[in-house]
């Protein structure tokens, strides 16, 4: 009984793989997504609501304007590069936002379907538009690359290992089961959640760069920017332990791909 609910178990999970893969723009980076563009978009639309419903609206009319600016090009890059690769329907995805909010912390995030926020706190990063274009065009990234229906679906596939771990543990002590599970918990955490999500940052900051660089902004200002954000990091996790490459990792995978992405996308001088 044991093995026949493994394999229905193995069965279903093969299934849902096969009939559910993808691939990411700019990078073509095959994916597996479980779940709807519908869902993802409806669950973020909420969560941005909510945010929202409490947020306080930046008065920095300057630095507000930055961010509506710069966010719009990179917005119309964005949908230029989909109309050039032949996926024009995935524009009706977005509907663009663009806010600045009165918040110290150094951080901007893009929500799936376009709705971006900067805080405050990143702003006295910027001394030029082409800076903020270097987050912007990140961020914005993860909502094309579906990074988000890709996390929740690697977060079902474990899932589902977690119930083939329970399967394989009926009739042992409560001990063994726990420890079990336990052991599963951390190696589907360092061994796959974590580097997925290194690999997800690595990849929306090259995805970035092509953005940036569609939009007009030089993306050489990448490596100086990441220089001055990792001069504001005060903790150094060990990368392993990270779900964000290190500092150095990020700014050498930037500079490898400097010359390739201002070979084939800037026009700028």
């Amino acid at each position: 009984m044991k093995n026949s609910n493994l394999f229905l178990l193995y069965l279903l999970v093969m299934a849902m793989m096969l009939t559910s893969c993808g691939s990411v723009p700019i990078t073509g980076r095959k994916q597996l997504n479980l779940v709807s563009d519908e869902q993802v978009l409806q669950s973020s639309l909420q969560s941005y609501t909510s945010f929202m419903s409490t947020a306080k609206i930046s008065t920095q009319k300057t630095q507000s304007e930055q961010v509506t600016r710069v966010g719009k090009k990179i917005a119309a890059a964005t949908e230029a590069y989909l109309k050039s690769v032949g996926l024009e329907s995935e524009i009706k995805n977005f509907a663009w936002e663009f806010n600045l909010v009165k918040d110290t912390e150094v951080n901007a995030w893009c929500m799936p379907g376009g709705k971006i926020v900067v805080y405050e706190g990143i702003m006295k990063l910027m001394s030029s538009d082409a800076e903020l274009a270097v987050v912007l065009g990140h961020e914005v990234a993860h909502a094309v690359a579906k990074h988000s229906n890709e996390r929740m679906s690697q977060q079902m596939l474990a899932e589902y290992g977690a119930n083939a771990v329970g399967v394989l543990t009926q009739g042992k002590s409560s001990a063994t089961q726990t420890i079990a599970q336990q052991v599963y918990g951390l190696g589907a955490n360092y061994g796959i959640m974590q580097p997925f999500s290194r690999k997800h940052e690595t990849e929306a900051d090259y995805m970035g760069l092509v953005l940036m660089a569609i939009a007009g902004y030089n993306p050489d200002v990448a490596v100086t920017f990441w220089q001055k954000m990792a001069a504001q990091s005060t903790t150094k996790v060990p990368e392993f332990l990270s779900s964000h490459p290190s500092d150095a990792t990020r700014i050498a995978d930037i500079q490898a791909k400097l010359a390739e992405v201002k070979k084939q996308y800037y026009k700028g001088k």
